[in-house]
Formats: C-alpha cells, sequence, structure tokens
C-alpha cells in the first residue's frame, strides 16, 4: 500500500495492457511501478468508421480482454489512429504503404486520437476518455520520406512516424497532446486514474 502526498492511497496494482514500448516509456517516467500484459484482441473485427468510437471501443477492449487475466487491478489500455482527410490511416503493410501515407501527411494538417481506458479488474468498473490532437507536418521531400522509411521507425506505428523519433523532424506543429501523439494522454489517463482513488502524484 502506497501512500501518496494528497492522501490517496494506491491499493490496486497496475497493469499496462499494451506491449508498445512508447506507452511503457510514459508511464515509467510518471514512477509508476505496472506490470504489462499485452491484450490480444484482433482489432479487425471492430468495423466502426467513425475514429473516435474506434479508438474508445478498442482501448475498452483492450482492457476488458486483460481484466480476465489477472487479479486486484487497474487494467490501462490505449488505442491510437491518425485521420488525414477524414480517413483512418492504420499501420502500414509494408515500405510502399508508409511512403504513400507520408506523401499524403506532407505540407498537411491531420489528427491523431487516441483512447484510453481504465478498468478495476475486480469490480469490473471502467471509464473511457479520448484525446484529438492535431498536428501539422512540414514539406518532407522524397528523399527524406525514403530515407526515413529506410530506419524502419514508421512500420509499426499508426500513420507511418513516431513524433519522439526521426519522425518528430518533420512535425512542424501539434494543438493538443504531445504524449497522446505517442500513445497515452497523460492527463487524461490521470483522472481516470483518480476516478479509483489512484493517484500519481
Amino acid at each position: 500500500m502506497i501512500k501518496k502526498a494528497n492522501n490517496i492511497t494506491n491499493d490496486l496494482k497496475l497493469v499496462l495492457a499494451s506491449a508498445s514500448p512508447r506507452r511503457e516509456e510514459i508511464l515509467e517516467k510518471l514512477n509508476l511501478k505496472f506490470t504489462i500484459v499485452p491484450s490480444k484482441i484482433n482489432e479487425e473485427n471492430f468495423a466502426i468508421d467513425d475514429p473516435v468510437e474506434l479508438v474508445k471501443t478498442l482501448a475498452l477492449e483492450k482492457a476488458k480482454s486483460v481484466s480476465n487475466l489477472v487479479e486486484d487491478a487497474l487494467v490501462i489500455a490505449a488505442d491510437t489512429v491518425v485521420v488525414y482527410d477524414q480517413k483512418i490511416l492504420g499501420k502500414p503493410e509494408d515500405e510502399t504503404a508508409a511512403k504513400k501515407m507520408l506523401e499524403l501527411l506532407s505540407s498537411n494538417q491531420h489528427q491523431v486520437i487516441t483512447g484510453v481506458a481504465v478498468l478495476n479488474s475486480q469490480s469490473k468498473e471502467s471509464y473511457v476518455e479520448y484525446n484529438l490532437t492535431n498536428v501539422k507536418m512540414t514539406a518532407m521531400s522524397e528523399k527524406e520520406i525514403n530515407s526515413y522509411v529506410e530506419t524502419g521507425e514508421p512500420m509499426d506505428k499508426a500513420g507511418s512516424y513516431a513524433i519522439q523519433g526521426y519522425g518528430g523532424l518533420f512535425v512542424e506543429e501539434i494543438q493538443g497532446s504531445y504524449h497522446s501523439v505517442m500513445g497515452l494522454p497523460i492527463h487524461q489517463l490521470a483522472k481516470l486514474l483518480d476516478k479509483f482513488n489512484y493517484g500519481i502524484l
């Protein structure tokens, strides 16, 4: 049992329902103690056109699937999509797809939408939020796109870029949450954890 400065008592352990190194890194920087139990849901089974509903649904379903595997835990799950011209850009299937996505994003603004869910594995009580952040990309030359794809970084990223990596070289401006673009909006996560009387500070 950990006593926090604000008198909030953390009785439940934290479980991150994700294999994402970015989300793991974010939680580690908050000095949170947690275990990782990746969700195994098939995201292709959820044919939802609205990106906000999609990320909220997937985040909650990920949390639910992992909650059946752990006891006495608050399960944190998230899902992120990139939206350009009202079309959802997922993870690229190959380098050609990655290059096409980056060509679309070059010189343009797009939205990064992240859904985050926290679920109590004991009571099954859950809360879900989402964050929408606008991202403006600088102009990318064909050479820059090719060089970036050759690093391999875009291949497991929604929209084919990582703001915290080389992809940050092409991000001209963001309006919203940097951490949400990484994959986990920490300001909203803190609010959700607070609903379970779990304090980060």
